[in-house]
């Protein structure tokens, strides 16, 4: 998609620890982990929590702007994707489970629209 879309289209990695301890390294050791074992070549940033008092102010406006399942606000686990269309406002979110290449039909309908 990355390749297709060029600087139209940008995925970005918010690692956390918050979801059985999935990432207890530096961010260094992170982005390298990534980077080795799954071939990342988008912006890994530093770690943050998504969920509680200490939750980055991103994620506390993308979970207000778009509820998970059952109206659900909190991040369930790693992985959770959000859309932001290139109005600012965030146009769908996916559970961990989904994998981003289902997403794919989501994103270039959002890609179209939003020209």
């Amino acid at each position: 998609m990355k390749t297709k879309h060029g600087s139209d289209f940008e995925i970005i990695g918010f690692p956390c620890n918050q979801f059985g301890g999935q990432d207890p390294g530096s961010n260094d050791e992170i982005q390298n982990f990534c980077q080795q074992n799954y071939g990342v070549s988008f912006p890994v940033l530093g770690k943050i929590d998504v969920n509680g008092a200490n939750a980055d102010p991103a994620f506390e406006w993308l979970k207000n702007e778009k509820a998970g399942l059952l109206g659900l606000k909190r991040v369930k686990w790693n992985f959770e994707k959000f859309l932001v269309g290139r109005d600012g406002k965030v146009k769908a979110r996916w559970a961990s489970m989904k994998k981003p290449e289902d997403l794919k039909a989501d994103i270039e309908r959002e890609l179209k629209a939003g020209k």
